[in-house]
């Protein structure tokens, strides 16, 4: 068997439950994570996840087998298609199938030409004129920055003062370039689910079903963020669900992509709104979910490096996905003030892990002086399995309280909605 050398490009969450994954693959020779965090320390190199011209250099000197690459903003400036042009096999979208991320009005695009079911709406440059739609269509309705705004670009608004202000927030220049359109779309009703697929352009199999926690604060109150927490599988979801969600919009996708030219390779990531009148897709990502990942990498029970591998050779059709039975939680501890403003190199004290069910996935983490400290607003992510979603929550909130973190902030209701 030949062994392969490893690069995963990114610092995060998810960047940690990739390396603790693929780390357990007898498939690997050698791992390395740009730029990583405390979790990955063994394997970091200091290449910034922006840097392409360095990773490039370094993938190439280190004699690189696979990259994978985390966050979406590498692939959105198109890391993957400098890598293919210095001859490297890399796992993720090219730049120009990377904009069903990076700008939610080609992904509206998309969905509308491949008849996938979603929300009506409408794209405005002009505030004043998605002012007065907003004021002809009425609250609640849902308002997202155009580009990449690291999660935090929508604005579900549930009355009409809130819908206005929001599109002085989005497009006053707080979002950069991201906010330069605005999109006003329905407000869809229902429970949201996350389904990622691997892709390698033709076929695409769906990794395990994630329901994830947006809002800042418990039984899903105040601002949005990147995801305070996950649970796997939610128990709205059923096979039916399944075959329906991967026939009405993951297969149109990747033809439509195909068809334009620009192949879908990589995660693709769809974020569900289960309706009365069925799935309908909220919006696209690229890349691995952070936190997603955390419970579906706990899940996945195949070795996951010849699942990326058979994607970056369209070979994905010849694969079998194995998952455990066991329910997965992730809960998320952030840094006081998180999403808003927050302090870091807050000292941090972890228990020793007892438990090979519990594993304490590293992302806002780095080390001042061979002290673990806070280097983010996400910190860390507390991910565990039980044989129930109720044993899986125990286990997670049973570690929290053990961790040296002051003044973590935390949602406590991570997996109820799959209890209800």
């Amino acid at each position: 068997m030949k062994k392969h050398r490893v690069l995963i490009i990114g610092s995060g969450g998810r960047e940690h439950a990739l390396a603790w994954k693929l780390a357990q693959s007898p498939e690997l020779e050698r791992l390395y994570v740009a730029p990583g965090n405390a979790g990955t320390e063994y394997w970091n190199v200091p290449i910034s996840a922006q840097d392409i011209g360095a990773l490039v250099e370094f993938a190439v000197n280190e004699k690189i087998d696979l990259t994978v690459v985390g966050p979406e903003d590498p692939l959105s400036i198109g890391v993957v298609d400098a890598f293919q042009e210095a001859g490297l096999r890399i796992f993720g979208p090219s730049k120009a199938a990377a904009q069903l991320e990076g700008s939610k009005s080609y992904a509206k695009m998309i969905m509308q030409s491949a008849n996938i079911p979603t929300a009506q709406c409408q794209v405005f440059e002009d505030p004043i004129q998605a002012k007065k739609y907003i004021e002809t269509i009425g609250a609640p309705c849902v308002l997202k920055a155009d580009g990449l705004a690291a999660g935090k670009g929508v604005i579900v608004a549930m009355d009409l003062i809130t819908a206005l202000q929001a599109v002085d927030e989005i497009m006053d220049g707080s979002f950069g370039s991201a906010g330069k359109k605005l999109l006003v779309e329905e407000f869809l009703e229902g429970q949201e689910v996350s389904l990622l697929c691997f892709s390698d352009g033709v076929t695409a199999l769906p990794m395990v079903p994630v329901q994830d926690h947006k809002r800042a604060l418990d039984n899903d109150l105040g601002l949005n963020t990147g995801g305070m927490g996950t649970y796997s599988p939610p128990p709205i979801w059923t096979s039916v669900l399944e075959e329906t969600v991967m026939h009405d919009l993951v297969l149109p996708t990747l033809k439509i992509m195909q068809e334009q030219g620009t192949p879908f390779v990589g995660v693709l990531f769809l974020g569900l709104m289960l309706t009365k009148q069925g799935p309908k897709l909220l919006e696209y990502n690229v890349r691995f979910g952070d936190p997603e990942t955390q419970v579906v990498m706990k899940r996945l029970k195949s070795d996951l490096l010849p699942i990326l591998w058979s994607c970056t050779e369209t070979n994905l059709s010849k694969v079998q996905l194995d998952w455990k039975e066991e329910v997965a939680v992730c809960v998320v501890m952030a840094a006081e003030g998180y999403p808003i403003t927050y302090t870091k190199g807050i000292p941090i004290r972890l228990p020793e892990e007892s438990d090979p069910d519990v594993v304490v996935f590293h992302a806002g983490t780095g080390i001042i002086e061979g002290q673990l400290v806070s280097n983010g607003g996400r910190v860390l992510g507390i991910t565990s399995e039980g044989n129930t979603l109720q044993e899986a929550r125990e286990k997670a909130y049973s570690l929290i309280n053990e961790i040296d973190f002051p003044k973590a902030h935390f949602r406590r209701d991570i997996g109820v909605k799959g209890l209800n």
